[in-house]
């Protein structure tokens, strides 16, 4: 969830550039005062780094580059008040040191911000007035700088070091060729690694493997100041763990050590349907639970979860294309009467048990265990659904969908995305009040047939490494989360539709007192990031490692956390 699937940017970073300043849009009223005076210094910023030995890359002003680094998958609008003044291609790390130490050289530093797949959904990488970072440039190498040194595997080390700007179903097909594997993944892997350890980086693993950002090894990252860093837990470790889940604020990353372990090969695919909350979060918490599960404790590779509202919802759902269909049109008939006695909300559990290839588990291992699950397992009898599919088919399973909805012409439409992490204790209220209620009432209310899945599964509180900046429920061993995932087809009074339904669903939970976390977050001010989002504690520490690692408030300023100047430290 934070990096782009705008992949125009690679077509466009090719041209030649346009060293011409276009014209600047006023800074948006969120954006630093000082974005204005960045937009007046960049034609002078130009020339600096264009004479400089360390600055091999290449500036873009022009419309179409302009426009494209302040759009991002969330809006797939080019906001006015987003608008950089410049695009930076590097060449190599070195580049983008030049340009962060050019800014603090300033009396106004101008904001710079990382760019990979544009898959933020509000902005977050825009850099209002400064100048966005292409990443994806660093690997077409330059500047003495080999692509294929940007993605290698280390057989006997058990790692793989990928560049920041890597593409995650990349990293994949490097580590298969020498029969190893990432364990924790993102369920679409066509985001950079640098966005994706920048947020947290979630799916069905992480119960056992906790996200992304807590399977990493070693960092280079370059601070706001400049300064290009290696780190680690052993080396570094404050601004190693401040980097991960970091929302940008400290640092670019531009290389990542994952560790790798033994790949299967296969992967036994189940969804099955349930016609109530209780069974299928008790069902999912009893396959989490590794020591206390019972007979399902570790049976599964992969857990996660649905809330049906329509049934067309699961068969047709963008994120989750099999090979063929998981249905027949019988059992589509009879998903919907199932639906329509459920009162018009079905769960689906989704999961997958790895096998093969140099991992420990057989076919017949498999077997048995899916008889288990079947067996053991709360859901609707007669509609338990099993594939077989490839490792690798598994993994990038969101590619199929992607591909089908841009020939349809839908993946470039505003996505108003809503992700939340939850308590354990309160995940029943929340089904109550919002998949049974906003969800229900909201549905149908008009947009011109937008929609989108909505996920629910839980993970291991003791798999996050708290010393990370990741913000994430602490108070119970066992957290959900819920990921409303809509897509505005029609754009304009549907996007308006679904913001207003995601502010119910944040009303209902401050009525009803569920604590809830955003993953992804957004907020307007620094007040709301303050109190709402870190809290008072959290919120001390983060602030206190912003002003060591980006004491100009240089990076990422998109997220409106911090502008500059910052404020001082409370006495």
């Amino acid at each position: 969830m934070a990096t782009l699937f705008l992949l125009l940017i690679n077509s466009i970073a090719t041209l030649p550039p346009t060293l011409l300043a276009a014209p600047h849009p006023a800074a948006s009223p969120s954006s630093s005062s000082s974005s204005t005076s960045a937009a007046v210094i960049i034609d002078e910023l130009i020339r600096e780094l264009a004479c400089t030995t360390a600055a091999g890359g290449r500036f873009r002003t022009d419309a179409d580059a302009l426009a494209l680094a302040s759009t991002d998958f969330g809006t797939n609008v080019s906001a006015p008040g987003a608008r950089p003044a410049a695009v930076f291609y590097p060449s190599t790390e070195a580049d983008i040191a030049a340009l962060l130490r050019a800014s603090n050289a300033r009396a106004s530093p101008f904001p710079v911000s990382a760019r990979g797949c544009g898959h933020s959904t509000r902005g977050q990488a825009t850099a209002p007035g400064g100048v966005v970072v292409d990443m994806a440039s660093l690997a077409r190498g330059g500047g003495g700088s080999s692509p294929a040194a940007r993605l290698a595997v280390s057989v006997d080390g058990r790692y793989v070091d990928a560049g920041g700007e890597q593409l995650w179903v990349d990293v994949l097909h490097a580590a298969l060729a020498h029969g190893l594997t990432p364990r924790s993944w993102t369920d679409y892997l066509h985001l950079t690694v640098g966005g994706t350890l920048s947020n947290a980086g979630i799916s069905g693993q992480a119960f056992r493997h906790g996200p992304q950002i807590s399977n990493v090894l070693e960092l280079d990252v370059i601070t706001g100041t400049g300064e290009m860093v290696t780190c680690s837990k052993d080396k570094g470790a404050d601004l190693f763990d401040a980097v991960l889940g970091g929302l940008g604020q400290f640092g670019i990353i531009t290389r990542a050590r994952i560790p790798l372990v033994p790949a299967p090969a296969r992967a036994r695919w189940v969804r099955l349907l349930y016609t109530d909350a209780a069974a299928l979060t008790g069902d999912q918490e009893r396959l989490i639970d590794e020591r206390g599960g019972g007979a399902l404790a570790g049976l599964m590779d992969y857990v996660e979860g649905s809330v049906l509202t329509d049934f067309q919802g699961l068969i047709g759902s963008w994120r989750s294309q099999p090979p063929s269909s998981f249905f027949s049109e019988a059992d589509a008939a009879r998903v919907a009467e199932l639906a329509k006695e459920a009162g018009g909300v079905l769960y689906c559990l989704e999961g997958a048990v790895y096998y093969g290839g140099a991992s420990d588990t057989s076919a017949a291992d498999v077997d048995k265990s899916v008889e288990v699950l079947l067996r053991e397992l709360r859901h609707a009898r007669g509609f338990a659904f099993v594939q077989d599919v490839s490792y690798v088919g598994f993994l990038d399973r969101v590619r199929a969908g992607e591909l089908k909805l841009r020939d349809a012409g839908l993946w470039d439409v505003p996505h108003p995305w809503l992700n939340l992490f939850l308590p354990r204790s309160r995940i029943l209220d929340f089904a109550a009040g919002v998949f049974h209620g906003v969800l229900l009432r909201r549905q149908g209310g008009g947009g011109g047939g937008g929609g989108g899945p909505v996920l629910v599964y839980p993970m291991n509180r003791g798999r996050w490494d708290a010393e990370t900046s990741a913000v994430f429920p602490r108070e119970e061993e066992v957290f959900y989360t819920v990921g409303i995932l809509r897509s505005a087809v029609a754009g304009g009074e549907e996007v308006r539709r679904m913001e207003e339904q995601n502010a119910e669903v944040g009303r209902f939970c401050a009525g009803a007192g569920i604590p809830c976390t955003q993953y992804l977050p957004h907020y307007a001010t620094q007040a709301e990031w303050a109190a709402t989002h870190f809290g008072p504690g959290r919120w001390d520490a983060f602030a206190q490692r912003k002003r060591k690692y980006d004491p100009s408030a240089i990076l990422s300023r998109g997220q409106r956390i911090f502008s500059h100047p910052l404020a001082p430290a409370c006495a």
